[in-house]
């Protein structure tokens, strides 16, 4: 470096600078403040904490004075806020909200605070991307936590466990005590041990544990209440509890009120919602209901119609029929009124084809050999009958097919039917009885007695109900079917049941063998007819309810003597 510094030539410009020394300024320097020598401090007052010099107070001065701020205190925070305003010159209102609370504790008290920090533009990036600590600050975090729960763990393990008492300091401590007062009676010094005196565990306590009453309570706050006013009959109902009654307990066995039941039961407090889709489901079903009613009730009538109709179609096949029948037995008469009896009959059935029966044949020669019988007036009657026989048959097959209720009610309204129409109707049938209508008893007939008979006499009815009148007979007399009913047993009269009983081989209705006493029994053409219950005691007087029996046995005694008594007066009673 040397060599190439010499071999370099010497430089044209040169590149210092001159520096001129200017005036020189006056420096302040910072004076320690003078404290006052001792005894001069009179007027003197510390304020900072250099006027103390690191020391203490200075008791010759009577000031309050708090070296090193030491009992100073803090002025706390007043309740009154300043105005306060951000960069914007918008007034800070969340200022009250961060009033009182702890330096550095951070109160959300605004809208930006809502939203994300990945969506704020006040934020800078690196508070946006908050650093994780590194793995340094991790693991001594991790290692202070450990210590900390060990410690909490360790406690209380030892605290469980007996055995590990903590060891007492029992050593004796040694003080050099010297008294202020020395005097030629007691020492200068003197050497004291000290040590920690043994407690019975079982010894009282020495001092009594008083309770301090309690302070007096916060006052009540304010009620804002109305005026007083009256309580009406509907307040004191209102305000009525009803007792609480168990459904499944009743020790005292009190009849309880159905009403009083309900009351307590609380329903009455609840709000009963029934769903909507019952009333859709009833309304459903009965539309379904109307419907097929609908339905049956058009399919009967259908069914009605076409019966109807076959049975129209019937009787119209049977009509022409009938009419062709008739107009070949004229021709055949007619052509045959010349011609001899020795010729053939004609073949059977040529009229009908092949429907006719021999008996028609007979009828139709002897409707032929006299035609002339049948007038306009038989064959119109006929007719007449034949309608009315289908009117008839119409009417059932509609009583067969319409509902039994309205059946029911036709039937009811034909048997309700005044006189003056079944008259009108013709279906009013006179009786054959010759008989008066009003019973003779009801006339000339003699007062009754005002006592009318004893109290304890049974003979209630003077006469028998029909006496001397054959409506006993009519009523009691089982009169059968008068018409002669081809459906009941002998046609329902009382000749035909007794034919019929005759004519039977296995002797239904008589008996091989009968009942005791049965055979004896009379034929009773009039009502029932009841003896009367005769007891008799024993000296031969009449005893209904057994009194004078019962007081005989009673005064001989004895079971079996009354049974046998009673025995005896059966038999009496039963050979008369």
């Amino acid at each position: 470096m040397a060599a190439l510094a010499s071999a370099l030539p010497a430089p044209i410009h040169s590149s210092g600078y001159d520096y001129q020394e200017g005036p020189s300024r006056p420096v302040a320097v910072v004076s320690k403040p003078q404290v006052p020598a001792y005894g001069s401090r009179k007027g003197w007052k510390p304020k900072t904490d250099i006027d103390f010099n690191g020391g203490g107070a200075y008791p010759e001065c009577h000031v309050a004075q708090y070296p090193l701020e030491m009992g100073k205190k803090k002025t706390g925070a007043g309740t009154t806020l300043a105005l306060q305003v951000d960069q914007d010159g918008t007034v800070r209102y969340d200022a009250i909200a961060q009033h009182g609370r702890a330096v550095g504790s951070k109160v959300q008290s605004s809208f930006k605070d809502l939203v994300p920090l990945a969506n704020r533009t006040d934020v800078s990036e690196k508070d946006r991307a908050m650093e994780r600590p590194d793995e340094e600050a991790v693991q001594d975090t991790a290692e202070r936590t450990r210590l900390a729960l060990e410690k909490i763990t360790h406690g209380k393990i030892k605290a469980a466990q007996p055995k590990h008492v903590p060891k007492a300091n029992t050593d004796a401590q040694y003080i050099r005590y010297t008294p202020a007062n020395q005097d030629a009676q007691g020492g200068k010094q003197r050497i004291i041990k000290v040590t920690s005196v043994q407690e019975d565990p079982l010894e009282p306590a020495r001092f009594k544990h008083k309770k301090i009453p309690r302070g007096p309570a916060e006052p009540p706050p304010p009620v804002m209440q109305s005026p007083p006013r009256a309580v009406t009959a509907q307040d004191q109902k209102d305000w009525m509890i009803p007792p609480c009654i168990s459904n499944w307990k009743n020790n005292k066995g009190y009849t309880i009120p159905l009403d009083k039941r309900l009351a307590a039961d609380g329903r009455g407090l609840q709000d009963v919602h029934i769903n909507d889709n019952f009333a859709k489901f009833s309304e459903a079903l009965y539309v379904a209901d109307r419907h097929a009613r609908e339905e049956v009730r058009a399919r009967a009538q259908m069914q009605q119609l076409l019966a109807q109709k076959e049975k129209a179609q019937k009787e119209e096949n049977l009509r022409l029929m009938a009419q062709r029948a008739r107009e070949d037995r004229s021709s055949i008469a007619a052509s045959t009124n010349g011609e001899s009896s020795s010729r053939a009959p004609a073949p059977t059935g040529m009229g009908l084809g092949g429907y006719a029966s021999d008996s028609e044949e007979e009828d139709d020669d002897n409707e032929s050999d006299a035609p002339s019988e049948e007038d306009e007036d038989a064959i119109r009657e006929r007719e007449q009958v034949r309608a009315e026989k289908r009117r008839e048959r119409e009417k059932e097959m509609r009583m067969n097919n319409m509902g039994s209720e309205m059946r029911a009610k036709i039937l009811a309204k034909e048997q309700n039917r005044d006189i003056s129409e079944k008259i009108a109707l013709g279906l009013a049938k006179p009786t054959a009885s010759k008989e008066t209508l009003l019973d003779s008893r009801l006339f000339n007939r003699e007062q009754l007695n005002t006592g009318f008979g004893a109290d304890d006499s049974y003979n209630l009815y003077d006469k028998p109900l029909f006496q001397g009148s054959s409506a006993a007979a009519a009523i009691y007399k089982s009169r059968g079917n008068m018409s002669g009913n081809d459906e009941a047993f002998g046609g329902g009269t009382e000749e035909g049941i007794q034919a019929e009983l005759a004519k039977d081989r296995f002797k239904l209705g008589n008996a091989t063998r009968g009942f005791e006493g049965a055979d004896t029994a009379e034929v009773r053409d009039g009502p029932v007819q009841f003896e009367k219950d005769v007891v008799i005691s024993l000296d031969g007087q009449s005893d209904p309810f057994g009194v004078e029996q019962f007081m005989d046995a009673a005064k001989r005694g004895g079971k079996r003597t009354a049974e046998a008594d009673r025995e005896e007066a059966r038999k009496r009673v039963r050979d008369e």
